[in-house]
């Protein structure tokens, strides 16, 4: 049973019967589905525990960010820009009442009092390089913790893109993906005419405190490395550790900024997943969901910060698998039936 409380978002893109925020409290291994406050149905994108305060949970939905002040037993939708979905959200490292939010279509929007009121920032734009049958989304926004002013975004379908200026200012970071895209083990087109589809196609970033000039990508086309403020990328090449390489999630342990997790599968909808784990900065990867059987993509992860033990992960399809441990044992805690669209987990 997990010593912190979970949370875990669903949508309802595919044929699921069930969406919305599930809560599993500390020492219990049942699921409570949230609604109060909520719209109905409820399609979840994103989850976010304020770090400074952890009774404070965003909410990213179809109808723009909700939030709760309890603890996640009731929400209420902030001020936010109305038709835009949010599919990220990032509480400032140093100031706990910025922050940011990730649309689709393509955006930022920033709140400077913690969530009440948001604002949309002109020039987070992105060149459209590839046609998807959705709209582009912005996946995760990370900002640098030493350098507060430099944020990192990844989006789906249209790479990276960045700003050092706190977000007044953005600019495309994607160009040497689409040169990597040239090589033959990187190409993949699945709904677009363009064989940099793949390479493009981003799901999570993350910025170290060990190796604040470097930013980790996770992709269609597995985990890459930027050590030049994401302006050339190179491939981390997690193949060689792992069979699965479709990057879904990755996230820097709070408690060592060397250790890396990354949420790896065969594909966007799959029969398969797993973690892994690096202690290294992305130089060498192991696997650390050993005995767990994934039905379905592994589709996020969420850290403890409290214990460093304690890890979580789930896939597409509601499977929720943690450990206690440090990974020596693993226990699963499925969704309710007709979950069949995960994007997030949060623990608290």
């Amino acid at each position: 049973m997990a010593k912190s409380d979970l949370f875990v978002g669903a949508g309802k893109f595919t044929g699921g019967t069930i969406s919305g925020i599930f809560r599993q409290a500390a020492g219990s291994d049942g699921w409570e589905r949230v609604t109060k406050g909520l719209p109905e149905p409820a399609s979840i994108q994103a989850l976010t525990v304020h770090p400074t305060n952890r009774d404070v949970i965003f909410a990213g939905t179809q109808d723009g960010v909700y939030r709760s002040t309890d603890g996640g037993s009731s929400w209420a939708r902030t001020g936010f820009p109305a038709n835009l979905q949010v599919w990220s959200i990032s509480v400032h490292p140093r100031n706990p009442r910025v922050v940011y939010a990730g649309t689709s279509p393509v955006g930022v929007c920033r709140s400077d009092d913690g969530g009440d009121t948001w604002t949309r920032l002109p020039s987070a734009v992105q060149p459209e390089r590839i046609k998807m049958s959705f709209a582009c989304r912005v996946m995760r926004i990370d900002v640098v913790p030493g350098s507060p002013d430099q944020i990192y975004a990844a989006l789906e379908v249209a790479g990276v893109m960045r700003s050092l200026d706190g977000g007044e200012h953005w600019s495309d970071c994607s160009e040497d993906l689409v040169a990597l895209a040239g090589r033959s083990n990187l190409k993949s087109k699945i709904q677009s005419d363009s064989e940099a589809e793949g390479m493009l196609d981003a799901h999570a970033l993350a910025v170290s405190p060990a190796a604040p000039a470097s930013v980790f990508l996770a992709v269609r086309m597995g985990v890459f490395q930027s050590d030049d403020q994401a302006t050339h990328w190179r491939d981390v090449e997690v193949g060689r550790f792992s069979p699965l390489t479709y990057a879904r999630d990755i996230r820097v342990s709070p408690h060592d900024s060397r250790t890396l997790y990354a949420c790896l599968s065969p594909a966007a909808r799959s029969q398969d997943g797993s973690l892994y784990r690096s202690p290294d900065l992305g130089k060498t990867w192991s696997r650390l969901d050993h005995g767990v059987k994934a039905r379905a993509t592994m589709m996020a992860l969420a850290l403890n910060p409290a214990d460093a033990d304690e890890v979580h992960c789930v896939s597409r399809v509601g499977q929720v698998f943690s450990t206690r441990d440090g990974g020596k044992s693993w226990r699963e805690s499925p969704l309710p039936s007709g979950v069949e669209d995960v994007y997030a987990i949060a623990a608290r």
